[in-house]
């Protein structure tokens, strides 16, 4: 495994981050524990969850997530040999996550019951790197680098006031370091330049999507990561599983997330079916396994602090932890990127 500096936190985390979403839903907690064990025994030392999780996100199942690994760590008791992230809501109307019923807003009364009750699910008294899920403003495409730009309306929550009930958790000790997800370059910037202003904790990441079919973060985040050191947690590598090819002709397997929860429009635009082909066809002429190609081709990038995998069965984890032996040749990356001058990012 390897392993990168998390922001300028002091923090290496593994250059494979296990994503846990499906814990509560497609997993059981006895198959959850078994891919954590799995995940640590090959070095990975990073995991990420959130209080919205599992998904897709219900009522009745919010918080299993954080449950199931709470329940592995007290069983191991191995807190300490992993740098545990969850994330807190944004904006948003679903109004099952606090007691007063009141729809989600990252203001500072709601960080401080998200955080208390992810710290009892998760049975620790501290959070390695607690995330904003997404803006609390009104952003098209859940905070994600559109292609094409639309004015959303509504109330927001001033990042200063965010900022500032993540510094009180710091100052606290119930969070170490605070990271974004979801967020622009502008967004980006605004939380550095207000932690700079007033002393509050600075962000040390962004979780965004980023794979072959989306590299939006490269247009603009990227120089900002690299400039002012916010790594890159790069989210849905394999396109929600869309770059594996099983999905491809309109395949639905049974047991996969689409067929499951019909999930996957994000990357059923039109375009996106012919950038796999093309990226498959790659995959098949070098040899190599799709996925981990897929993988691979995040972990290669300088801006890439960590990148997030899932996977319902030990099969699919044991391939996905496999990219990390990928070697990512310039022969290779020119291909990739041939076909995206070609393709685009057609599922942003």
């Amino acid at each position: 495994m390897q392993y990168r500096p998390l922001g300028r936190t002091g923090l290496e985390v593994s250059a494979i981050c296990l994503g846990t979403m499906t814990f509560g839903q497609q997993n059981t907690e006895a198959e959850g524990h078994a891919q954590l064990d799995y995940a640590l025994d090959r070095g990975i030392n990073f995991l990420d969850t959130a209080e919205l999780y599992s998904i897709p996100p219900k009522a009745e199942t919010q918080g299993s997530t954080e449950r199931i690994i709470g329940t592995w760590l007290k069983a191991r008791g191995n807190r300490d040999k992993v740098i545990l992230a969850t994330k807190v809501c944004g904006l948003s109307e679903m109004s099952w996550f606090r007691d007063d019923g009141a729809p989600a807003r990252p203001d500072r009364a709601q960080i401080c019951e998200a955080v208390d009750k992810s710290l009892t699910r998760l049975q620790t008294d501290y959070i390695d790197l607690y995330q904003l899920h997404w803006p609390g403003r009104p952003v098209p495409q859940f905070g994600a680098n559109p292609t094409r730009w639309t004015t959303p309306a509504g109330e927001e929550v001033p990042i200063a006031e965010t900022l500032d009930a993540f510094a009180e958790l710091v100052k606290e000790g119930k969070v170490r370091h605070v990271g974004l997800s979801n967020e622009s370059a502008w967004g980006t910037m605004r939380f550095i330049s207000e932690a700079e202003r007033t002393g509050a904790p600075r962000v040390a990441s962004v979780q965004n999507a980023y794979n072959l079919l989306n590299r939006t973060y490269e247009t603009a985040l990227a120089e900002v990561g690299l400039r002012e050191d916010v790594g890159l947690l790069a989210y849905s590598p394999l396109g929600q599983g869309y770059l594996t090819g099983k999905y491809q002709k309109g395949a639905r397997p049974a047991g996969s997330r689409t067929a499951l929860f019909n999930r996957g429009q994000r990357y059923e635009h039109a375009g996106t079916e012919q950038a796999i082909d093309d990226y498959l066809a790659i995959a098949c002429e070098q040899g190599l396994d799709p996925s981990q190609m897929a993988i691979a081709f995040c972990l290669a990038k300088e801006f890439v602090a960590s990148v997030i995998i899932g996977a319902t069965t030990m099969e699919q984890l044991e391939t996905d932890i496999g990219a990390i032996d990928v070697a990512f040749t310039p022969e290779l990356s020119a291909k990739i990127d041939a076909v995206h001058q070609l393709r685009g990012n057609p599922a942003p």
